[in-house]
């Protein structure tokens, strides 16, 4: 049986991230075959995503990062089982590596495959799942693309949100930070009007109606009514035409306007956790 030293075990855990315990006994396995203890690792991580594939990760880190021209940006979410774990530094720093990452790629698909310091991605997260016993996925992927893109961080890593303005100005990075960080604390539906879905309009008649007829409005009057009560959901749950939290007597469209007449807000992504 090979001797096993501490700087090989400490090797091990440096490439793996694999606990001491973890490592030793691999390399014992492995009869002090390095390559062969990373993969008896590797396995052990597939056996233990195996077992927890049904698990809810619904904790972890939202991540958004922006490329160095501002033209696009992704966020993501690096989700695992439980709090203790999502506010480790190593997980955090993970999902800062891996949305780096991301912003070479369109999809979620793409970005699993793509190769992480020798693994795909999702071997990646295997290998972690196997070294931290919870469940590690990606959950969202969300890219944006703009002339100009900014993004915000929720503190604790629980929200990340992307932004896209319609053109370059001076003072464009403040104005993409404060419109992302009204989609963090406001969580639109959607940009504007244009942007709701026909069912969500339809649930939201039907509600109001509903709500009518229990005040005892007359029928006839109910598509009037209900046509005033959608404008208000439009005012409260669509980005541009939302109260800005930062001057409420003004809408987000409004504080937009008062930095360059002609711009515009293109587009928001916003990646939650739970």
């Amino acid at each position: 049986m090979a001797k096993i030293t501490a700087a090989e075990v400490n090797k091990l855990r440096k490439t793996t991230g694999a606990g001491m315990m973890d490592c030793k006994n691999a390399l014992v396995e492995a009869d002090g075959d390095f390559e062969k203890a990373i993969e008896i690792l590797r396995k052990k991580g597939q056996k233990v995503a195996a077992k927890r594939a049904d698990r809810e990760s619904s904790e972890g880190a939202a991540i958004a990062k922006v490329n160095s021209s501002n033209t696009e940006g992704v966020a993501i979410s690096l989700n695992c089982e439980t709090d203790f774990v999502a506010k480790n530094d190593s997980f955090v720093t993970l999902a800062n590596e891996l949305a780096e990452l991301a912003l070479g790629f369109d999809s979620k698909e793409a970005f699993l495959a793509a190769d992480f310091k020798g693994l795909s991605v999702q071997e990646k997260l295997t290998e972690q799942t196997g070294v931290i016993g919870e469940k590690i996925e990606i959950g969202s992927f969300s890219k944006l693309s703009a002339p100009f893109v900014g993004s915000y961080i929720h503190a604790g890593n629980k929200i990340a949100t992307l932004v896209g303005l319609s053109a370059v100005v001076d003072g464009a990075d403040v104005v993409a930070k404060d419109v992302a960080m009204q989609a963090a604390a406001m969580n639109p539906v959607a940009l504007n009007e244009d942007g709701v879905d026909q069912s969500v309009i339809d649930k939201e008649i039907e509600i109001a109606k509903d709500q009518l007829r229990q005040e005892g409005k007359p029928e006839a009057m109910l598509d009037n009514i209900a046509k005033g009560k959608l404008k208000r959901f439009f005012k409260d749950n669509t980005l541009v035409n939302q109260d800005f939290i930062k001057d409420s007597k003004q809408s987000v469209a409004q504080y937009v306007k008062s930095v360059d007449s002609d711009l515009k807000v293109t587009g928001f992504k916003r990646v939650a956790l739970g």
